[in-house]
């Protein structure tokens, strides 16, 4: 009996958040190590058919950024990145657009027919962002988001669909661009002022010390952020998620949190508790 007071207990704990996100958007990035596991990649996605079960608007934006590195690796080609974007050649351009693919409908088959929710691939290549040739020039057939084109999303969200995202878009020249998927989210969330931009990662949000899980620090306010930098408690590949939360935040989008997607029902644990499992960034 004590068992099921407890669960009837967490539905009770839940039941403000389900009332106070009733039909709000929340962005969800995937991608790198946290999309690794079968058993990881299939809790992340029975939460997202959760959340859009409950009347939530979730859309997941992936990447893929381990299974692009397999498939240059199996044919010769050697990746490199400056400043955590991947250089991209014409070549490498069409690998990238036919692995995320691959992967974007993968995600969908799963969602339909083992978890028998309601998902559609939305590739950002058929017009969901317009892009332009990234400033650096080095990059190559890198894009940065210029336009994004929200009718396409709300569409989806109105029928109780998730749109899974992928991020490889065209520019006027009508060529492909390699988008970067934190990046791609993040204007995602911006376009609709979304209620959250949620980063799955591979660790466990921001740590005072790395090497100690305990020291998470579970809300940052986004004046501490270049704080927090400078002390390098935040630095690597997770200064630009930090500076993207902030940015997000200044367009219009009420909270971002950083996250292990690894972790069994980590983003109900996160969205749903008083406690959270990761880091919020807030104004």
């Amino acid at each position: 009996m004590r068992r099921f007071i407890e669960k009837a207990d967490i539905l009770i704990e839940a039941l403000p958040y389900l009332r106070a996100f009733h039909e709000k958007a929340f962005v969800i990035k995937y991608g790198g190590r946290a999309m690794e596991s079968d058993k990881g990649r299939r809790s992340v996605l029975q939460d997202l058919v959760f959340l859009s079960s409950t009347g939530i608007y979730p859309i997941l934006v992936h990447g893929g950024g381990v299974h692009i590195d397999a498939k240059l690796k199996r044919k010769g080609i050697q990746a490199s990145f400056i400043d955590g974007k991947r250089v991209t050649t014409g070549e490498m351009v069409d690998i990238v657009d036919e692995t995320l693919t691959e992967i974007n409908r993968s995600l969908v088959r799963q969602i339909r027919e083992n978890l028998k929710g309601h998902a559609k691939s939305i590739f950002g290549r058929d017009g969901l962002f317009e892009v332009k040739r990234i400033a650096q020039k080095e990059l190559g057939f890198v894009g940065e988001i210029i336009r994004v084109r929200r009718k396409w999303i709300d569409k989806i969200l109105q029928n109780a669909t998730i749109p899974v995202v992928s991020p490889v878009s065209r520019a006027k020249d009508r060529r492909l661009y390699n988008v970067n998927a934190d990046d791609a989210a993040t204007k995602l969330a911006e376009a609709l002022r979304a209620e959250k931009l949620v980063f799955l990662t591979d660790v466990n949000g921001i740590l005072r010390n790395r090497t100690d899980p305990s020291s998470r620090i579970p809300t940052v306010r986004v004046n501490e952020v270049e704080r927090l930098i400078s002390r390098r408690i935040v630095d690597s590949g997770m200064i630009p998620k930090v500076r993207a939360a902030v940015h997000a935040i200044s367009k219009g989008v009420k909270r971002v949190h950083i996250i292990n997607g690894n972790v069994p029902r980590a983003l109900l644990l996160d969205i749903f508790t008083d406690r959270g499992i990761g880091t919020e960034i807030v104004k």
